[in-house]
């Protein structure tokens, strides 16, 4: 499960035998059918979409046109997506509750040469659900992986945030007990990266306290609700600015990601400059402790060469 951020559902969902069929496989593309070619035995994760089923790749659909199985988080939300393009293949429900049933079924099917095609409810498989146990199991077996790239909403979120997207970590959900979450935040305080969460709509303005209170209020942040469809929002701002608008507001609806960019880089002290100057200096010529000096901090080699130089030259004086 990934961007519909739904937990999976307690139950079978319409659990099918997993078993391979025969008969047509082929997809719908607006008015025209197209014949799926054939597999080869692999586990294949199918990214499908976050909310516009527009969405989806033709390389995803000629995929779930074309296994043996499709394992799906839940079959009545995936089934929208098959029918959506006229997919007939049977289902069969792989999630949190049923994984280890489920798990050693799909590997048994794969060792028999069949092809297995693993989606969730939306967005890329094995982004905050149980699906990484399938790949473990498999990869220990030797069985293919093949990723089918597609939709993710922390990426969706990533780049319309206008945050930094050079270094980004996808932390997941927070804690719901509000010291855990707490603590998390704090390891991830110090993170140089944008931060990428998945909240719950009741939880989000508890959680942008939380964020304020230990990453500090003037860090800039964007929420994007509802990515993809009808009533997509990205908003943005600082984490208090974000907080004191979801504090006063009505409980959003939809499913909510939550970007929070780095802490903003502390200019270095002069003394500490010094410092690293003369240490740098000890150990190689003048120009290239400069050049050291200029990469560790940001700063300019000529400025920090004529720097080390005036160091040297008041260490003479003192010394004479």
């Amino acid at each position: 499960m990934q961007a519909g951020l739904s937990r999976a559902k307690q139950g079978s969902n319409g659990d099918a035998s997993v078993t391979g069929e025969t008969g047509k496989r082929s997809y719908v593309v607006g008015q025209t059918e197209i014949a799926a070619r054939p597999l080869e035995p692999a586990l294949y994760l199918v990214a499908t979409p976050i909310g516009n089923l527009a969405d989806i790749t033709l390389r995803a659909l000629e995929t779930l046109a074309a296994a043996d199985i499709v394992a799906c988080e839940d079959t009545r939300v995936s089934r929208v997506l098959l029918d959506r393009y006229g997919i007939r293949r049977r289902t069969t429900a792989y999630h949190e509750h049923n994984a280890g049933e489920a798990g050693p079924k799909l590997i048994a099917a794969l060792q028999a040469g069949q092809s297995v095609a693993l989606i969730s409810d939306a967005g890329t498989p094995l982004v905050s659900d149980p699906g990484y146990r399938l790949v473990g199991e498999a990869l220990d077996h030797g069985i293919r992986v093949v990723p089918i790239p597609g939709p993710s909403a922390p990426l969706a979120a990533l780049t319309a945030s206008g945050l930094p997207s050079d270094a980004f970590l996808f932390a997941g959900f927070l804690p719901v007990k509000s010291g855990q979450r707490l603590t998390r935040l704090e390891a991830l305080k110090a993170v140089p990266a944008t931060l990428i969460f998945f909240e719950s709509p009741r939880r989000l303005a508890e959680s942008l306290g939380a964020m304020v209170e230990a990453l500090g209020g003037e860090r800039k942040a964007a929420i994007g609700r509802e990515l993809t469809k009808t009533f997509e929002e990205m908003r943005t701002g600082t984490l208090q600015v974000l907080a004191d608008h979801y504090a006063a507001a009505d409980t959003p609806k939809g499913e909510i990601v939550v970007c929070v960019g780095p802490a903003e880089a502390k200019a270095d002290e002069p003394a500490d400059i010094d410092r690293l100057l003369l240490s740098l200096a000890a150990e190689m010529p003048a120009s290239k402790a400069a050049a050291e000096a200029a990469k560790m901090t940001g700063g300019q080699k000529q400025a920090l060469y004529r720097r080390l130089l005036e160091l040297r030259d008041a260490a003479g004086e003192s010394g004479g």
